[in-house]
């Protein structure tokens, strides 16, 4: 449910979209996962991703 959410950059000035374009980094673990998003303003936004 919650991963059809779209993200957006919350740094100062920006509202990109943090999607498929953003350069994303997952980390999996039995908790969920993290996603570490870097916009193209350079701001890192990271979410979390239960299963």
């Amino acid at each position: 449910m919650l991963e059809n959410l779209t993200s957006t950059c919350e740094a100062a000035g920006c509202d990109r979209p943090l999607d498929d374009d953003a350069l994303m980094l997952t980390l999996r673990t039995e908790a969920g996962g993290r996603r570490a998003y870097e916009c193209a303003c350079g701001a890192v936004t990271v979410t979390v991703v239960r299963p």
